[in-house]
């Protein structure tokens, strides 16, 4: 099983917009974490598409090991 590239040992905070959707760098390769930049081409992941249910500040996973993709969930701590 292919392991993602860690990003970042830390969330990033972003603004979403309700309604506008994203799409989550799972990989890690994207050099425009935490979103996607197609890098994962060459990988078996796919990126995440969420869309915003409203305007929200979220801290989104660089890590890429979080348990509720596309949030942070702190497991970057166990790093």
């Amino acid at each position: 099983m292919e392991i993602p590239k860690i990003a970042k040992k830390a969330p990033i905070t972003i603004q979403v917009k309700k309604g506008e959707t994203y799409y989550w760098c799972a990989c890690g390769r994207s050099s425009n974490q935490p979103f996607c930049d197609g890098s994962h081409k060459v990988t078996a992941f796919k990126p995440l598409e969420f869309t915003a249910g409203k305007d929200d500040t979220v801290y989104i996973c660089q890590c890429k090991q979080t348990e509720t993709p596309p949030f942070c969930d702190c497991t970057h701590r166990d790093f």
